[in-house]
């Protein structure tokens, strides 16, 4: 038996630990193997069959900022505005001439002209929960007090539609996924949401892949490569028997799920990916711990042949005490970006690379009584580099409250437009519904022509 054992275990108050299991069992039962949860929803994921692989070798790595990051503390400064508008940070030279950036930020300055920062990013909803789910799905759906996914991520539609770049790695991973997001598959299955890794809680999606590290892709004593081999042949076998009585699409894309799945637990590439011992002391120093070590195990996954990896850093919701927030957690995210971006560059890896940071909405241009900002998705930051795009520029400005965009107004449909663009997608490519209808992966939405 494969057992593979990973996290702390922590009860919630149900009583359910957060420990997490995968057993291959002998035979023909897998059980909760890491092929079922692999498969998950498989069997309501693609009513018209298997889809059409798209070929790309880019990758993306979302930073995702849940809570909102503020616009007038990172990349939108008003040095010259009053200071409750202004707040306490003073501002700094970049690489990108014309974009200062905050003082809290002189690892993310270092790499500015490999960048672009979407100065204009605007939308509508104010709602943590609703704004995430159209940010990262491109569809509005799900709201404060109905957070049930209606439409798969942008993450899952990559899996779904391209798959990872190399056998034996997974699609898709999230970091710490805890906060307002929606990185999951709804109604693609949960075959498609991301293995997750980090602090996280369970809860907000059944059936999710658990999180783990390396040692969760390990064979334990006493199974070989070989013999588990020879059980999945058997069990392929018997299950011929069953197929043979009722085949079709949902048998195919199982056998599929089930030799993914394998691939993992055989090729070590996912191992390997997660061991940061693997790399040199000089990289693991410079990328730090926390936040900085997981930029560097994102690294490691694209480097693998991963598609999409989410990184998400923090809580961002600041209505009190920004500075005290700020000043704990965004010299670790500054790290962990800009450090990323520029490993990434002097690897060669930026180019084939989209490297976003992003929250779902920005913060009120003028300070509250509590010393903090309250929300405003009226304007925000959005970080870009690699990816295919021509970068060294802002696009979009705002007015002297870094309130409203003043020039170039960017959308969600625009900046969903982006990270598929950049993968080979296009909005108007069609996925299979839940309800077995054709449908676009966005409904608009063009990418910037600047970064063109």
């Amino acid at each position: 038996m494969l057992r593979i054992n990973h996290g702390i275990s922590r009860p919630f108050c149900d009583g359910v630990s957060r420990r997490r299991f995968l057993e291959v069992g002998s035979l023909g039962a897998f059980g909760l193997s890491l092929s079922s949860l692999l498969r998950g929803e498989v069997h309501g994921a693609d009513a018209a069959g298997r889809p059409v692989r798209h070929s790309s070798k880019r990758s993306v790595i979302l930073i995702w900022q849940h809570g909102g990051p503020s616009q007038l503390d990172t990349f939108d400064m008003k040095p010259l505005a009053p200071s409750e508008i202004r707040g306490p940070y003073r501002s700094i030279a970049s690489t990108l001439p014309g974009l200062d950036v905050s003082e809290l930020c002189p690892q993310q300055a270092k790499v500015m002209d490999k960048c672009t920062v979407i100065r204009s990013f605007t939308h509508g909803n104010g709602d943590h929960w609703a704004a995430a789910h159209w940010m990262l799905t491109g569809r509005l759906g799900a709201n404060g007090s109905d957070r049930v996914p209606r439409q798969p991520s942008m993450c899952a539609v990559a899996s779904h539609l391209m798959g990872p770049k190399a056998t034996g790695v997974l699609n898709s991973v999230n970091m710490n996924d805890g906060g307002f997001g929606f990185h999951g598959g709804a109604w693609l299955g949960v075959a498609h949401n991301p293995f997750r890794f980090g602090e996280f809680s369970y809860g907000d999606e059944a059936g999710r892949l658990p999180g783990g590290d390396h040692r969760s892709f390990s064979l334990v004593n006493g199974l070989t490569a070989q013999s588990l081999n020879d059980r999945v042949s058997l069990q392929k076998r018997l299950d011929s028997l069953r197929r043979k009585m009722d085949y079709n699409s949902t048998f195919r894309q199982l056998d599929d799920v089930d030799q993914q799945a394998l691939d993992i637990l055989l090729s070590g590439r996912t191992r390997e990916a997660f061991d940061v011992t693997k790399e040199d002391s000089k990289t693991r120093e410079r990328y730090g711990d926390g936040w900085g070590e997981q930029a560097l195990i994102s690294r490691r996954l694209i480097e693998a042949g991963a598609r999409f990896v989410t990184l998400n850093t923090g809580y961002w919701d600041d209505h009190g005490n920004l500075k005290g927030g700020l000043d704990n957690k965004m010299p670790r995210h500054d790290r962990a970006v800009g450090v990323l971006i520029q490993d990434l560059a002097e690897r060669g890896m930026l180019e084939d690379t989209l490297v976003v940071s992003a929250g779902e909405f920005g913060r009120t241009p003028v300070m509250n009584k509590d010393a903090g900002r309250d929300h405003w998705p009226q304007a925000q930051s959005v970080l870009l580099a690699g990816g295919g795009y021509r970068h060294g520029q802002i696009i979009g400005s705002t007015d002297a409250k870094a309130a409203f965009p003043e020039s170039r107004p960017v959308g969600v449909e625009d900046f969903c437009a982006i990270v598929y663009h950049s993968l080979g997608l296009q909005p108007n490519d069609t996925i299979i519904d839940h309800s077995g209808r054709p449908m676009h992966l966005l409904p608009g939405g063009t990418v910037p022509r600047e970064l063109l």
